[in-house]
């Protein structure tokens, strides 16, 4: 079948946006695995949180790399390189191994897709000047859905036949497989999109989005515009921290950081094993977290209509509530009303990504606006990123309850922080 010209100049963007979904499917994966990793292993939450924190700083570790990287190599010769090194690690865990290849796996997990984003956010901008907000709207919605694919391709997997020794090894080797494709096809295809691609090339203005640190393309693309950060002293950066405003929206982030992926990483085991329902139920509800994704679009309009302080503290709040019902529903909710209070944790938590950048743009001057996007998002990568241990360690050794009050109190400090901004802005 021939496809018409005006669906196939988008194959660039269908490929990376398929790479990016596969990237987020296999990080998604191992959450709801974490009953089965730790009996087959005989390993402790503690090491299971600690092994998807490795995960999560080696990801965010290669945020800068990967844009400096596709500087002076290229873009598509980054992504490839990274989509390669995801499906080698998806595929050690096709056979049965030891558990240091396990953890070593979900290492390399976090390196090979820690180049997607950045590096993608920056080629899809060149390779769709016309369309780069279309553009990056797709792949972001396509990388939340592998969020939505991953629990739910764990609980078919589970039916299978163990034919690699465990049902869930077969979820890996068919990942591993697809993502050698479609880095083949990456590669073949995408370049055609890119004629030119010369080091140091800009990103256009486009910046990085879901809570990833800023690239070298946003560094020095605003750089040689004029309105970026060439120059610009590092006392400019800190100085930012004594703008109260600024101070406490980057507490605001990093308190959500924290509770978002210590709830994300443990909420299936959670649900399997503090409430009533099953296993299979769990993993289906967590998939019900990244459904309601799509309100994201809703709130970033909402925020330019009604003021961007306002949604920041409507959506903590509702994502508060939802994590709040969770708990208070865990002895006695039944499938129904603990996924009513997943889809508010959900619409909660993606509503306040988009709104989390307009109001960091809206509140540090332009001439230092990329360097301090990276300074931010670093941190809150970093306090996301050790989240999942210290949830491991307090669920063996105070219980799962006393772990997720924890989370719960670090939204109720972001949510009422937000409301404090909200009066300062107002």
């Amino acid at each position: 079948m021939v496809v018409p010209d005006r669906y196939a100049r988008f194959d660039a963007l269908a490929l990376t946006a398929l790479v990016w979904f596969l990237g987020k499917f296999l990080r998604y994966a191992f959450p709801p695995l974490f009953g089965t990793l730790g009996s087959t292993y005989g390993v402790s939450r503690t090491v299971l949180g600690s092994a998807f924190t490795g995960l999560m700083l080696v990801y965010a570790a290669m945020q800068f790399p990967s844009g400096l990287l596709a500087d002076r190599l290229g873009s598509v010769r980054v992504i490839t390189a990274g989509a390669l090194v995801a499906a080698a690690a998806a595929l050690a865990l096709a056979v049965d191994a030891p558990l240091w290849v396990l953890i070593g796996a979900m290492a390399l997990v976090g390196a090979g897709t820690g180049t997607y984003k950045t590096v993608g956010v920056s080629l899809l901008s060149r390779a769709y000047p016309a369309r780069t907000g279309r553009a990056l709207g797709i792949f972001d919605t396509f990388g939340t859905f592998g969020g939505v694919a991953a629990p739910a391709a764990v609980v078919v997997a589970s039916g299978l036949p163990a034919a690699f020794g465990a049902p869930w090894r077969s979820l890996f080797l068919a990942a591993g497989v697809v993502g050698v494709g479609l880095a083949v096809g990456f590669a073949r295809v995408v370049p055609r999109r890119l004629p030119d691609e010369p080091a140091g090339a800009a990103a256009n203005g486009a910046g990085p989005a879901d809570g990833e640190p800023a690239s070298a393309d946003d560094v020095t693309g605003s750089a040689a515009d004029g309105s970026g950060d060439g120059g610009v002293p590092l006392g400019a950066y800190v100085a930012l921290f004594r703008d109260r405003r600024f101070a406490l929206f980057v507490v605001v982030t990093i308190c959500f950081s924290f509770a978002y992926n210590g709830a994300v990483a443990f909420l299936p085991l959670y649900l399997a094993e503090e409430t009533a329902v099953s296993e299979a139920t769990a993993n289906l509800l967590f998939s019900v977290l990244f459904v309601v994704s799509l309100v994201q679009l809703v709130t970033g309009e909402a925020s330019d209509r009604v003021g961007v302080e306002a949604i920041l503290a409507l959506t903590l709040g509702v994502a508060t509530a939802g994590l709040l019902a969770v708990l208070a529903l865990s002895a006695t909710g039944g499938p129904v009303v603990l996924g009513g209070a997943v889809v508010l944790l959900g619409l909660g938590a993606h509503g306040y990504r988009p709104v989390r950048g307009a109001y960091m743009m809206s509140v540090v001057p332009e001439s230092v606006a990329g360097g301090s996007l990276g300074v931010v998002r670093t941190l809150l990568m970093a306090a996301g990123a050790v989240s999942p241990a210290i949830v491991g360690y307090l669920s063996e050794t105070a219980g799962f309850g006393t772990a997720f009050q924890l989370l719960a109190a670090a939204l109720v400090a972001a949510t009422a922080l937000s409301l404090v901004l909200w009066a300062l802005g107002r």
